[in-house]
């Protein structure tokens, strides 16, 4: 009997599942088109044919799920109603922001709609000063008056920020749970009232604001997603306990992601770069996720993922650390389209994206508009038969007649109009890719060439190359389970969650014995809270870091100061002269220097408390350098194909993904169709076979 632990993420396009053996034996991979009017329906029908796959003589240890419910609601502005109650002085908190405007350069630009309106925007008399303690009293009379107008307004949930909360979060929670009381015995309905300080209680008015407002305004809806989803896998015989993936690359239980259903926003993408790290431990990579909607691409520097507290959701800031994906281009399902607004008409790609249904002209449901798989298609780069395996027949035909439409719109003639157009959207694609991505690793202070990319989604594969010679980089690592990959992730990840301390102070032997302190006060609280998920404490670690900067500039960095394990004592003494050490180091390597005698300012104390990765399968090792080991058998060719590359017709070679023997390689020009991508390994490009069934492929630099 072999125990699997399913991992599921729900895309735009595909919704994808993933069974891994704890066994060792081989993965089983599923994709089944998502129904975005109730993603849940997709979950079900997909598991009803893994389950058969899996076997009655087999048990599911664990279902992880990853989601986009959250962020979609917020991006649509379409979650439940919120009223939020500020410190008398501050209703206009949400509008005025950070007093920027979207866009420096367009004087017509408008602020984004706020998630509250400012008629739900209560105000109370109650203010702490920066230390946290109390200025101003709240009388129950006007703890009376403020529930008589919360009940008046009916909202779903109340958000209640004072002023300088994050210094004093029992009192704000007091306040909230007096306000929560006084509205119980006005109302027959029960309305939560959630204190922004006991969500996330770090400085910064604002944005600490908005992490409580959108979980509250998300609240309603991710609950109600996961009691269906729930009750559907409960319907099929499923006992398992239920795992939901999270931002920052790790899981949460479902009762946690209801209790916090903001940390589950961003996480899709985030399990694509879990996957990518536990899968390839200690290496410099760039994953490239590519579906059907968009392609993002997370920076992963020696074996660690990069986290960013400085992200946006439908325009409005996200404090909460999140694995730091960003999104540079198009997928495989984004138009192609000519901007007639323009003399002449422009060739565009995205950011629509034609979907799963009608999906691109090639899928034959009665979409007219071409994608980038249908350029893909008249490339030669996929084969009409060839598509998921066989499993669904595309119609070139009909994206050479919607690209056709697209050709004539630009003016473009000839037999070849259609090709000429295609060829020229996945280049556009390519250098909308690489420009992005270059900046990004500027920002970051490394060098592309320096990193191997990991290429995922349905189309990351097929497209890897392209933006490789692009980059200069020189080597791709392809998963087995690329179109997979992100489903593969979220069963592989731990138990994660991350909390924050705001400490505001220069680094004296004083502070750095109070950031001890509170840090050994949080990892407890970790260890609580892995208790109660199911998780044994004693084998999971905590990380920690701080947020630092010399005195008066904008901007702070994020300052690793290592891991420790939470079995047994967790005590250790900060030192100044090491915290100053790992921000001197950080300082360097970002800007290549540091002032030795300035003084140093800790912001924020972070600790990520992670539970046990080793109770997650680790997928098998890459092949074995064994230079005395004879040489595979050179695989044979399927058939050859006209293909297009940097404009010219070029004879391919193409191969059966399962056909080429572990060691083997294949040089390019060559096509690798996988069960549910396609690799393209252009001109110049090796893919050697690996024995865990991944693909590498390396270019000839010298060509």
């Amino acid at each position: 009997m072999v125990a699997y632990r399913i991992g599921i993420d729900v895309g735009g396009t595909f919704t994808d599942f993933v069974a891994v053996p704890d066994g060792g034996s081989p993965l089983l991979r599923h994709k089944v088109a998502s129904t975005p009017a109730d993603p849940s329906q997709a979950v079900e029908e997909g598991m009803r044919t893994l389950l058969a796959e899996i076997g009655a003589g087999n048990t599911i240890s664990s279902v992880t799920h990853g989601m986009t419910i959250g962020l979609n609601a917020i991006i649509q502005r379409r979650g439940g109603r919120v009223v939020l109650v500020v410190t008398e002085g501050f209703p206009d908190l949400l509008e005025i922001g950070r007093s920027r405007m979207p866009s420096s350069f367009d004087l017509h630009a408008v602020n984004r709609r706020p998630l509250v309106s400012r008629d739900h925007v209560l105000q109370v008399s109650a203010r702490l000063d920066a230390t946290g303690n109390p200025l101003t009293e709240v009388t129950e009379d006007e703890v009376a008056r403020l529930a008589d107008r919360i009940v008046d307004l009916a909202p779903e949930t109340v958000v209640l920020n004072l002023v300088n909360g994050y210094a004093n979060p029992r009192y704000e929670e007091d306040l909230a749970s007096r306000v929560e009381q006084a509205v119980a015995a006005r109302s027959a309905t029960r309305i939560e009232v959630i204190s922004a300080a006991t969500v996330w209680p770090e400085i910064r008015e604002y944005e600490r604001t908005l992490v409580a407002v959108m979980g509250a305004h998300i609240h309603g809806i991710v609950k109600t997603y996961l009691l269906r989803l729930r009750d559907r896998l409960a319907r099929l015989g499923i006992t398992a306990p239920l795992f939901i993936s999270a931002s920052n690359g790790g899981t949460l239980t479902v009762d946690s992601a209801i209790a916090r259903p903001l940390d589950t926003v961003l996480s899709g993408p985030a399990s694509g770069a879990t996957a990518a790290r536990l899968h390839y431990p200690g290496e410099n990579l760039i994953t490239l996720d590519m579906g059907g909607t968009s392609s993002d691409i997370s920076i992963i520097v020696s074996g660690q993922s990069e986290l960013t507290t400085d992200t946006e959701i439908g325009g409005l800031a996200l404090m909460l650390p999140v694995v730091d994906v960003s999104a540079i281009g198009a997928g495989g399902g984004s138009v192609i389209w000519a901007d007639t607004a323009t003399t002449p008409a422009v060739l565009q790609v995205g950011p629509d994206s034609a979907g799963a249904s009608p999906g691109p002209a090639s899928y034959g449901l009665g979409g007219d508009r071409p994608a980038v798989t249908d350029a893909y298609l008249v490339t030669g780069m996929i084969s009409p038969d060839g598509f998921l395996g066989g499993r669904m027949r595309l119609h070139p035909e009909k994206a050479d007649a919607a690209l056709s439409e697209v050709a004539g719109q630009l003016a473009i003639t000839g037999a070849q109009r259609a090709v000429e157009v295609a060829s020229s959207a996945l280049r556009l694609t390519t250098a909308q890719m690489a420009t992005e991505l270059q900046k990004l690793m500027a920002e970051k202070a490394v060098d592309p060439r320096e990193f191997t990319i990991v290429p995922f989604g349905g189309a990351g594969p097929t497209h890897a190359a392209m933006l490789a010679e692009e980059l200069g980089v020189s080597r791709l690592r392809i998963p087995d389970a690329a179109a997979t990959f992100c489903a593969l992730g979220a069963a592989m990840a731990p138990l994660r969650r991350d909390f924050v301390h705001s400490v505001r102070a220069l680094l004296d032997d004083d502070v750095a014995a109070q950031i001890e302190l509170a840090a050994a006060e949080i990892i407890q609280a970790g260890r609580g809270w892995l208790a109660e998920s199911g998780d044994d404490p004693d084998r999971g670690s905590a990380q920690i870091s701080l947020d630092m900067r010399y005195p008066g500039q904008a901007y702070e960095l994020s300052v690793k100061l290592g891991s420790r394990p939470l079995a047994g004592s967790v005590a250790h003494e900060l030192s100044v002269r090491e915290i100053t050490a790992a921000f001197d180091a950080e300082h360097v390597r970002r800007y290549g220097f540091v002032h030795a005698r300035a003084d140093l300012e800790v912001g924020t104390l972070r600790v990520a408390v992670i539970g046990a990765t080793s109770a997650h399968p680790v997928l098998p090792a890459a092949l074995d350098d064994d230079t005395d080991a004879p040489a595979p058998p050179a695989p044979t060719p399927n058939e050859h194909r006209r293909v297009q590359w940097r404009g010219e017709w070029l004879e391919a070679a193409v191969y059966d993904h399962e056909a080429i023997p572990a060691g083997a390689s294949v040089t390019g020009y060559a096509i690798i169709e996988h069960q549910d991508t396609t690799i393209v390994a252009p001109p110049g490009w090796t893919a050697t076979r690996l024995t865990n069934l991944d693909l590498e492929l390396t270019r000839d630099d010298t060509l």
